[in-house]
């Protein structure tokens, strides 16, 4: 091989890291702008449940409504500091190193943000916890790859039906197991094969909601999981639905995560950000 072709290759290989890493950040940014779109979504449905009662509490003297709109707005504002616990909890964890994760924990805070998105669009959830032991992991990408199949569920699902989780200890394979199944209209064998494969989507593109259709999200769960020494698995029947299982190892990890950084590096990418611009002297 002559200098010259060596030098083409090392420049290809340069070229191929740079988009490498223009790719993991844009898949960063798409997790986080769905993070931010159902968190919106949610405390819009809050503000105006309070606005709501609080106009209804204005309008009417009699202590029988005035105590209702009380409750109502108490209730709404309950709701409010949940979501932003969950908010909180997943944005907690920004290092790039494992940390023993509950993963009950991360189910919870998910299904805080997505429930009235799963009420909306008539989708039952069936939630079949296990106490498993903690899991290495880095928490809010787990919760990446966890939201963005609990959203792929839903929108399987376009005319509503069930959802069942299921997280369970599985002692003959030493891992702790988490499997998201739906009943939509299920996927091909020839597509089955495929949905790992990145930018390849099985939609026509983004819902009503803003959310998926992009070919990143599967791929990006694979990515996730692997990097965390575990496995995920998709079993699928047309007409009977889909059903996904992350299978992740009891052993601890040591490693930092190499790839697939999600949500823990564009909060930190903002947090950076919002750092640098609170610096600048005016």
């Amino acid at each position: 091989m002559s200098e010259c072709q060596q030098k083409e290759i090392h420049q290809l290989q340069d070229e191929i890291t740079a988009l490498k890493k223009r790719l993991d950040q844009s898949q960063r940014m798409t997790a986080l702008g769905e993070l931010v779109s159902t968190t919106t979504h949610e405390f819009n449905n809050v503000l105006m449940t309070i606005i709501n009662y609080a106009k209804m509490g204005m309008r009417h003297e009699d202590k029988e409504t005035r105590d209702k709109a009380f409750a109502k707005i108490n209730k709404a504002g309950m709701r409010a500091s949940k979501i932003t616990n969950a908010v909180l909890g997943m944005a907690r964890n920004r290092s790039e190193h494992f940390e023993l994760t509950d993963v009950a924990k991360l189910i919870d805070e998910s299904m805080v943000l997505l429930e009235r998105e799963m009420q909306k669009y008539r989708i039952s959830v069936d939630m079949q916890i296990d106490d498993v032991p903690e899991i290495s992991a880095i928490g809010n990408q787990i919760q990446q790859v966890l939201m963005n199949l609990l959203i792929n569920a839903r929108q399987a699902m376009s005319e509503g039906g069930q959802l069942v989780i299921k997280l369970q200890q599985n002692t003959a394979n030493h891992t702790v197991d988490l499997s998201i199944r739906d009943y939509g209209p299920g996927i091909p064998q020839d597509k089955l094969r495929r949905i790992f494969d990145p930018y390849y989507t099985t939609k026509s593109g983004p819902d009503e909601t803003g959310k998926g259709g992009t070919g990143v999200g599967l791929a990006t769960c694979k990515n996730i999981i692997e990097a965390h020494g575990g496995k995920i698995r998709v079993e699928s029947s047309v007409g009977k639905g889909t059903n996904f299982t992350l299978m992740f190892p009891m052993e601890v990890q040591k490693s930092p995560v190499p790839m697939a950084r999600g949500i823990a590096g564009a909060v930190s990418q903002i947090n950076a950000a919002t750092q640098a611009t609170g610096n600048v002297t005016h």
